[in-house]
């Protein structure tokens, strides 16, 4: 069952914000450490790390070659910066490249625009009740659907 919308989530930050230049990559920690206070939806328990193939989180993991479970336990014993936790992750996985960089950031971006992910993003809508076409990405939908952005009038 869907949360009350908007879903407010206090200490979550948006999916386009970067770590060292890496979009989404903070989100994922914020999900690591809210969950790990008690401060995530029990809903989003199910959906969190690489449970989900093809979430973000799990694409994110897979992108930086790591272990979606040992990234959570570094997170939650080191008391590291995010970018001192991304630096581990490419210590332990994958530095990308610049152009890596970009294709995944674009990717990210626009995911669900014209894309496999765009029925994903009209199916969210009409969960919040709003029609396809509100917002056009996975991220606007995420931004709109936490109160970050408000539905076009």
């Amino acid at each position: 069952m869907p949360l009350p919308y908007p879903t407010i989530i206090p200490g979550l930050r948006a999916p386009s914000e970067t770590v060292s230049g890496i979009v989404y990559f903070g989100r994922m920690l914020d999900k690591i450490r809210l969950a790990a206070a008690g401060n995530l939806p029990e809903g989003w328990e199910a959906a969190r790390g690489a449970a989900v193939k093809k979430s973000f989180d799990d694409r994110c993991c897979q992108f930086l070659h790591i272990d979606y479970l040992a990234l959570e336990a570094e997170t939650l014993k080191s008391g590291k910066s995010d970018e001192e936790l991304l630096e581990w992750a490419f210590a332990n996985g994958h530095r990308p490249t610049e152009d890596e960089l970009e294709v995944w950031n674009a990717f990210m971006l626009k995911r669900g625009w014209r894309d496999s992910g765009t029925e994903r993003v009209h199916s969210r809508l009409a969960e919040i009740g709003l029609p396809p076409g509100t917002v056009e990405t996975m991220f606007e939908f995420i931004d709109l659907d936490e109160g970050r952005i408000t539905a076009p009038q």
